[in-house]
C-alpha cells in the first residue's frame, strides 16, 4: 500500500510522536507545543513482543538504569514471572563502556541465538540498513557480524534454519556469514547503483511493500533471492539546496505512469556460493511484477505470485529450485484490481496452502490444493477478512480481523480452518472501538490492544480461548487523565445518506458548543483506495482536529466510496478508473446532506483539507464545486495523476493508454482554472515520494489563469513534512493562520 496513505496523514503523525519529556503543559487548553513539539501526549506503548517457542512465554525490552540500554527479558504468560534473558551489560562490546542499541531483534528458530539490529540508517522511508550483531545464548559470546563489509551498509540479515550461519545485504550484493568461524562467502558480484541484489528498488518498497529481497531455502543450502536492473528506469532528481555552498541533485530511480519498470528476475544459488540460475518466468519482465516469492516448507520449491502490469492478474507460479522449471498453480483475476495478501500458510503435509481472493465480492480467505484444483472456503458470509492474525492448524481454527456491522470498528473473529463455521466473534461486546492482537503459535494467549475514538491504546495480556485479561501490560491512565482534564468535545460518528449510498463521517463540534450559533466549518478527507479517515480509533486523540474545534470551527470528515474499509468488493473497487472524480462527488453531495442537517453550519465558511492523495481530493473538490467550498489547504499533493509512480497509480486507474481521460479528468491541475476561493498549497522540496514537481507545476497553472494563492515550500522535507528542527509546530501554526485568515 502506498504511503499516499494514513501512514502519511496527520492524525497517523499525532500518534507516532517520539516519547519524549514534556514542558509547559497547560492543564485545561490545548496548545501547539504541546501537541507538536513537546511531546506531552505521547501515547506509551509495549514491546517490542516477541512469543517464544515453546508459546509460553514472551521476550520484550526494558530499560537497564545501571548501565544503559536495555535489557531483554522473559515474561511466563501464566504466571507473570519475569527473568532477565539477556542483560544490557551482555550487550557491551569488548572495548566499549556501552550496551548496543537495540533497534530490532529476532530469536532464532530454536531461541538459542539473538541476532541484533542497532546503528541503523533510513533507506527511504524505513530504517533497513545498519549493523548486526549475534549472541550466543549458551556460552554469551557477542559477535559482530560482516567485519570486512562497511559499517552500516547491511539489510536485512536472517539466521540460516539451524541458526549456523546468517545471510545479508550490502551494497546490493548478498553474503553468507558463519557465526562460529566468521567466514563470510559472497554469493553475488554484479550489484552496482543499477544491478540490485537481494532488495529493491523505490517503487517496489513503496508500492508492493517489498524489503528483504532474499529467503533461505527449508534445508539451508540455497538462497533464492530477487534482482533488479533499475537502469532503463527514468531518473528523477531532488534537488538539495540547504546542506551546502552548492545545490545537490539527489538522483531517483522512480518510474512514472506509462514508463518503464525495473528489469526483475527471481534466481537461485548455493548458500556455499557459485553461479545463479535464473527462473524463466514467461512474459515481459518490465512490464510484469513479481510481487511475492517464498520456500514452501519442507521442499526445495518456490511459490512465485506474478502481477500483470494491470494488476488485475495473479499468475501463481511453483518454481523447482533444481530444476527450475515452472508450474502454473492457478491464476486470481479480477476487473480492477488485486491487492497482495500476505497470509499463506500450507497445511496438511504442505499439501494445501491459504489463499485471500475477493471472488464472491468479499474478501475472504480460502483453502487451496497444491496442484490449484481444490479451492474451497474457510471464512464465509457478508463479511470482510480484514487482516489474518492467526491459522492455528492444531486447534482447527483461523483468527482474523473483520467488522461486518460498524465499518469503522474493528474486532477479532474466528472461523473453522475446515469450513464448518459461520464467523464468530472473539472480542468482547462491551468494548466497542478498535482491537489489535499480537497471538501466540498456538492461539492460547495474545498480546490485545484496545482503543476508540475516545481512549488511549489500553494494551494486556489475555488468554485468549476465553478473551480474559491475564495482567494489564500499559493502560496509558496518565494520558487518559491528561486529556480527560481538556474538556475536548468527543467525536460524534454519523451516517450520510447521499442518495447512492450511506456513508460514514465524524464530527467534532467547537468548545462552548451553542447550536443557535453559526461555526465555519473544515472538512479533512483523504479519499483514494489506499486508507480511511473515518475510523472509531485513538489516532494520537487527533489532537490537530481537536485544536480546530477548540478555536471555534465544527470539523468533519467524511469517508467517500472507494476508501478502504470493509464494505465489500464493490465498495472498494467503486473507485477503479475514477480516482478524483468519483470522490469529489461523494464528498460534495454528503457536505450538502450535512448542510441541510445542521442550521449551525455556516456554508458561506467552508474549508477543506487533506493530505497526499487528500491534498488531491482537496483540490478537485475546491475547484469543481466553488458553490460548496470557499477554501481549501492542499499538502503533498498530486497535482497530475500522470506524475505519479506507476504501480499505484496503474493499479487504481488503468494503463494511460486505455484511460488516459479520466487520467487528465481526475487531475486537479486540469481544472485550477476553476478556482473562485481561497487556496493555500504546501510541499516538502525533498519529497521522493510525491514529487515537488506537482506543487511547481500546479503553481504555473494557477499563475497561468491570474489565480491568487497561498503557498509554503519546506526545504528538503520529505512526504511527511516532518524533518529538521521544529518542522511539525512551525507545519501546523502555518495552517492555523491560513485558517483564522479565511474562515474567520
Amino acid at each position: 500500500m502506498s504511503n499516499r496513505n494514513l501512514l502519511e496523514s496527520p492524525l497517523f503523525l499525532i500518534s507516532m510522536i517520539l516519547f519524549v519529556s514534556f514542558s509547559g503543559w497547560s492543564q485545561g487548553k490545548l496548545n501547539l507545543d504541546d501537541i507538536f513539539k513537546n511531546g506531552t501526549y505521547s501515547q506509551k506503548g509495549y514491546g517490542p513482543v516477541r512469543w517464544m517457542k515453546n508459546n509460553k512465554g514472551y521476550s520484550t525490552l526494558e530499560k537497564n538504569k545501571e548501565v544503559g540500554g536495555v535489557d531483554i527479558v522473559r515474561y511466563e504468560a501464566k504466571s507473570g514471572d519475569r527473568s532477565i534473558l539477556v542483560s544490557a551489560q551482555s550487550l557491551i562490546p569488548s572495548g566499549e563502556t556501552s550496551p548496543l542499541i537495540i533497534k530490532n531483534y529476532e530469536w532464532s528458530i530454536d531461541n538459542s541465538k539473538l541476532l541484533i539490529f542497532t546503528n541503523t540508517r533510513k533507506v527511504w522511508r524505513y530504517h533497513t540498513r545498519g549493523d548486526y550483531w549475534v549472541l550466543d545464548m549458551e556460552s554469551g559470546k557477542l559477535t559482530q557480524l560482516g567485519k570486512s563489509v562497511a559499517r552500516a551498509t547491511m539489510m536485512f540479515a536472517k539466521f540460516s534454519p539451524d541458526a549456523t550461519r546468517v545471510g545479508y545485504v550490502s551494497k546490493n550484493n548478498i553474503y553468507v556469514e558463519s557465526i562460529e568461524s566468521g567466514e563470510i562467502t559472497q554469493l553475488t558480484f554484479d550489484g552496482d547503483e543499477n544491478i540490485i541484489n537481494g532488495t529493491f528498488d523505490w517503487v517496489y518498497e513503496e508500492e508492493l511493500s517489498c524489503r528483504d529481497g532474499f529467503r533461505w531455502s527449508p534445508d539451508g543450502s540455497k538462497i533464492a533471492y530477487w534482482q533488479s536492473d533499475t537502469k532503463e528506469i527514468g531518473t528523477f532528481y531532488l534537488i538539495n539546496n540547504v546542506d551546502s555552498l552548492y545545490s545537490k541533485p539527489i538522483p531517483l530511480p522512480y518510474p512514472k505512469v506509462g514508463t518503464d519498470n525495473s528489469l526483475v528476475k527471481v534466481g537461485v544459488v548455493k548458500a556455499s556460493g557459485g553461479d545463479t540460475k535464473w527462473f524463466d518466468v514467461p512474459g515481459d519482465p518490465r512490464n510484469n511484477y513479481l510481487a511475492r516469492m517464498d520456500f514452501i516448507p519442507n521442499s526445495n520449491e518456490v511459490m512465485i505470485q506474478q502481477l500483470n502490469r494491470r494488476q488485475n492478474q495473479n499468475t501463481v507460479w511453483m518454481g523447482n529450485t533444481s530444476t527450475m522449471g515452472l508450474t502454473n498453480i492457478f491464476t486470481d483475476k479480477d476487473d480492477a484490481w488485486l491487492n497482495i495478501h500476505d497470509n499463506i500458510m500450507w497445511l496438511e503435509n504442505e499439501q494445501y496452502f491459504t489463499w485471500t481472493s475477493e471472488k464472491d465480492g468479499w474478501l475472504h480467505l480460502y483453502k487451496v490444493s497444491r496442484d490449484g484444483k481444490e479451492f474451497s472456503s474457510i471464512t464465509k458470509g457478508e463479511i470482510d477478512v480484514v487482516k489474518i492474525n492467526c491459522i492455528d492448524p492444531k486447534g482447527g481454527y483461523v483468527y482474523y480481523i473483520a467488522s461486518p456491522k460498524n465499518f469503522t470498528q474493528r474486532y477479532l473473529y474466528r472461523s473453522k480452518i475446515d469450513g464448518s463455521s459461520d464467523p464468530e466473534r472473539v472480542s468482547p461486546e462491551n468494548q466497542s472501538g478498535q482491537h489489535a492482537y499480537q497471538i501466540s503459535s498456538d492461539a492460547k494467549y495474545a498480546i490485545h490492544t484496545y482503543q476508540n475514538s475516545r481512549t488511549p491504546s489500553k494494551i494486556d495480556l489475555i488468554n485468549l480461548q476465553k478473551h480474559k485479561s491475564i495482567r494489564m501490560l500499559e493502560d496509558n491512565k496518565a494520558l487518559s487523565d491528561k486529556v480527560a482534564g481538556l474538556g475536548l468535545t468527543p467525536k460524534e460518528f454519523l451516517k450520510l445518506d447521499i442518495g447512492d449510498v450511506v456513508l460514514d463521517a465524524w464530527m467534532i463540534k467547537p468548545s462552548n458548543f451553542d447550536a443557535e450559533k453559526k461555526y465555519p466549518i473544515v472538512f479533512y478527507l483523504y479519499g483514494e483506495p489506499a486508507g480511511s479517515t473515518v475510523q472509531d480509533a485513538w489516532q494520537g486523540g487527533d489532537l490537530w482536529h481537536q485544536y480546530l474545534a477548540q478555536e471555534g470551527y465544527v470539523v468533519v470528515s467524511i469517508d467517500n466510496r472507494g476508501t478502504r474499509t470493509p464494505r465489500g468488493r464493490d465498495w472498494r473497487k467503486s473507485i477503479y478508473g475514477q480516482i478524483g472524480i468519483l470522490a469529489a462527488h461523494d464528498q460534495a453531495a454528503a457536505a450538502k446532506v450535512l448542510f441541510n442537517k445542521y442550521n449551525f453550519i455556516d456554508t458561506d465558511k467552508v474549508g477543506i483539507w487533506g493530505w497526499s492523495g487528500g491534498g488531491q481530493m482537496t483540490m478537485n473538490c475546491l475547484f469543481r464545486y466553488p458553490e460548496i467550498y470557499k477554501s481549501g489547504l492542499a499538502v503533498a499533493f498530486v497535482a497530475d495523476q500522470r506524475l505519479y509512480d506507476n504501480i499505484y497509480q496503474e493499479r487504481y486507474m488503468g494503463l494511460l493508454e486505455d484511460n488516459e481521460a479520466n487520467y487528465i479528468e481526475g487531475s486537479p491541475i486540469t481544472h485550477a482554472k476553476k478556482l473562485q476561493g481561497d487556496l493555500m498549497i504546501i510541499h516538502g522540496t525533498g519529497d521522493d515520494n510525491v514529487h515537488y514537481q506537482s506543487f511547481e507545476r500546479l503553481t504555473n497553472e494557477l499563475i497561468k489563469h491570474n489565480k491568487m494563492f497561498d503557498m509554503m515550500s519546506y526545504p528538503m522535507r520529505a512526504h511527511g513534512i516532518r524533518e529538521r528542527e521544529n518542522t511539525s509546530r512551525h507545519l501546523r501554526e502555518t495552517m492555523f493562520r491560513y485558517w483564522e485568515k479565511v474562515l474567520k
